[in-house]
């Protein structure tokens, strides 16, 4: 898999694996790229496969992972997987932050002796503004949780969607999550994009093949070009624009597919919504 070091030596693709556990989620946030709800179908993709799969991307020349949902924590073997996959590379998990029981919180603090940041979406400092968008007591549930990962030594970002047009309240949020232990450097800021449960909406910004930075994902679906490809429109039917392949085992299909797409392209940096 020269190609793929090449690319990723060059910065032309993501050096981040993503993997997308499941597609359901204990929330049904107003913009969901996935459209995930309670209701949704589980889609998992299991630990062993995540696991198998992770070795394989470790030889191919990826250099770190993501874990996306669906809310993964659903999950009941998630932390577990977590930390294995974290020995092999580093880890962002992304979480909605609010299954935090006491129980989870012991199960999670092994997070802090590996590579592992735990992404938690807030979108707002005003709890009603933000629970309009995420559902009731989010706001609540999520500030008491970031302040109890980091005592525990978790290293934890604050991921804020927001509408492009209204950033008036991120001051104040930056006040907040500075205050929850999360300084500026784990925050990270990004527009409402115009894909799955944003669309039913009106909400977003377009975002096709050209404005997305090319970070293999991969499903229980297929392969998808960015983990902001790996959409549906009703939490059932697919969106199959940046499908590259459903086949991703063994993970050279994927990795085949991916730079034959990007190989494809002509060179530069096109992706310019900054969502990574």
């Amino acid at each position: 898999m020269t190609a793929l070091r090449e690319l990723i030596a060059e910065g032309r693709v993501g050096r981040r694996l993503w993997f997308y556990t499941n597609y359901h989620c204990n929330l049904a946030c107003s913009y969901c790229l996935t459209s995930s709800s309670p209701r949704a179908p589980r889609r998992v993709l299991g630990a062993e496969r995540i696991e198998r799969l992770a070795d394989e991307a470790v030889e191919a020349g990826f250099t770190c992972f993501g874990i996306t949902g669906g809310e993964p924590l659903l999950n009941p073997w998630l932390p577990e997987l977590a930390t294995a996959v974290a020995r092999r590379a580093p880890l962002v998990l992304l979480t909605n932050g609010t299954l935090f029981t006491r129980r989870l919180l012991d199960r999670v603090a092994p997070f802090a002796d590996h590579p592992i940041e735990v992404q938690i979406s807030l979108d707002s400092a005003d709890p009603a503004e933000n629970d309009a968008m995420r559902g009731p007591e989010n706001h609540r549930k999520v500030v008491e949780a970031i302040p109890q990962l980091v005592a525990r030594g978790v290293t934890v970002r604050v991921a804020t969607t927001l509408d492009p047009d209204d950033a008036s309240d991120l001051p104040r949020l930056c006040e907040l999550h500075r205050s929850l232990g999360v300084d500026d450097h784990h925050h990270i800021v990004r527009p409402i994009v115009s894909r799955g449960r944003a669309v039913e909406h009106g909400y977003g910004l377009a975002a096709h093949q050209p404005e997305l930075f090319p970070e293999l994902t991969l499903t229980a679906d297929g392969a998808f070009w960015s983990p902001f490809g790996a959409t549906s429109r009703d939490g059932k039917s697919l969106d199959t624009e940046l499908l590259l392949t459903r086949q991703i085992e063994p993970l050279h299909r994927p990795v085949d597919a991916f730079v034959a797409a990007v190989s494809g392209l002509p060179s530069g940096n096109d992706a310019n919504l900054g969502i990574r």
